[in-house]
């Protein structure tokens, strides 16, 4: 019980940065009618709960299309699709109807629970619905009638953040009105993008039925919009979902969204693992990598420290000072990942004896055997080349196995550069490895 409560309060220490970053935030969360029928969705209104309890303003938008068609199949009818669109008759727009209504009072039936010794006791939250979409009709293309099938046109994103600015939660169903009267079916997807991106929102949020993935079926952790758009002309396999919702992230995040997020909804709890770890459940996208490596510069200094200090504390490192690491700083590369420090090394040029010290090489627990540690080593080797350096070589007590298999040759200390010979320390007995550049 014990282990359990210490584990709680470990990872309420590591989320809290999060909260803190969060809250105040505008989120546009879509899912799917899927995610409505599924009996985990009470779960996953708790936790959209427990987000608004944080201080996020969130905007919810969902689908409708198993629902629609169960209504169709009702009446006999069905709903044409060509080429990826679908044809909304007078049928099926009622069917689009019944199904948007019925959906919407669901949601809002669970967001109203507040029953006690349930996560959702003393909730108390504001759900307002309305027409906040502007819609226009698709029209003919390639002489096909879309009928009331459309397209967004506006957005009435001061009535929104009015509702918003009061603390409460808003849905809006995937329907748009046009200034005469009519009323179209659109894409969820599109809704809760074209809304993103017009509010300016810090997070757009799309639950998915599958995630993204490699051709290795590796889940893909982060894109940029350009690899994005790579991807989606690349992979002719993906399936319709996934390629409404990756196309309508890149665009998001090239039109002022902060950060899409591309989320398996079957995952019990991804909205909370994505938005309070490090590391995630889905796959993120954003305007410029989220991961880069790069030169450190002095506002690095307290992240490395971070970073260094339970070796420095094994004895594996020598100990650097904040002064000592202030002064250096400009000798240090860094790996930050979503503004945390996660790998730094630093390279010491010898240019007398065309030398190079590799010094402080250290990878985050968490990210160990990820490949990270061979990219420093790959731009260090780099960045001694650019300063016409011949040979690299590294002092270490404990890794020296690692530097083998990556090429490194065990030396004698004697051919330490004169000014590393004079400080090297007797006591730690570090052997001297070294790489021809």
């Amino acid at each position: 019980m014990k282990k359990d409560a210490n584990n709680f309060v470990d990872w309420f220490r590591q989320a809290s940065p999060y909260i803190h970053a969060h809250r105040g935030s505008t989120v546009v969360l879509a899912f799917g009618g899927e995610a409505v029928q599924d009996g985990n969705f009470p779960n996953l209104i708790h936790d959209i709960a427990l987000l608004h309890s944080l201080g996020l303003r969130i905007l919810l938008v969902h689908g409708t299309r198993p629902q629609i068609e169960e209504r169709l199949e009702l009446r006999g009818a069905g709903m044409q699709v060509i080429n990826g669109m679908r044809v909304t008759d007078e049928r099926a727009l009622l069917c689009v109807k019944e199904a948007a209504g019925a959906v919407r009072v669901e949601i809002e039936a669970l967001l109203s629970t507040g029953l006690a010794n349930s996560p959702m006791a003393g909730a108390q939250i504001e759900v307002d619905s309305g027409n906040f979409v502007t819609a226009k009709p698709l029209g003919i293309i390639d002489g096909v009638d879309y009928l009331h099938t459309g397209e967004v046109r506006k957005i009435n994103t001061k009535a929104i953040r009015q509702r918003l600015d009061a603390g409460a939660m808003v849905l809006i169903s995937p329907l748009g009105y046009s200034p005469t009267g009519e009323v179209f079916n659109l894409n969820a997807a599109d809704v809760a993008a074209a809304i993103a991106t017009q509010l300016k929102a810090d997070k757009l949020i799309f639950l998915t039925d599958s995630k993204l993935t490699d051709s290795r079926r590796r889940l893909i952790e982060s894109l940029v919009p350009a690899e994005a758009d790579a991807l989606l002309a690349r992979r002719k396999s993906l399936n319709e979902q996934l390629r409404r919702v990756l196309s309508n992230a890149a665009c998001a995040c090239r039109h002022g969204v902060g950060r899409a997020h591309i989320l398996p909804r079957r995952q019990d709890g991804v909205l909370l693992s994505e938005l309070f770890t490090r590391d995630g459940s889905g796959t993120l996208i954003t305007p410029e990598q989220w991961e880069t490596l790069r030169e450190a510069a002095i506002d690095d200094v307290s992240g490395i420290l971070e970073l260094i200090r339970p070796l420095e504390e094994a004895g594996v490192l020598v100990r650097r000072s904040r002064e000592y690491m202030e002064t250096e700083i400009h000798r240090f590369t860094v790996i930050e990942r979503d503004g945390t420090i996660i790998g730094c090394a630093a390279l010491y040029p010898f240019p007398k004896e065309k030398m190079g010290e590799l010094a402080c090489l250290v990878i985050h627990p968490d990210y160990r055997n990820s490949g990270r540690g061979d990219q420093l080593l790959a731009f260090i080797q780099q960045r001694a080349r650019s300063l016409n350096l011949r040979q690299l070589f590294v002092l270490t007590t404990r890794t020296a196995h690692w530097f083998r298999e990556r090429g490194f040759s065990t030396t004698d200390i004697r051919h330490l550069p004169g000014k590393r010979k004079d400080l090297y320390n007797w006591q730690r007995n570090s052997r001297m490895l070294t790489y021809r550049l």
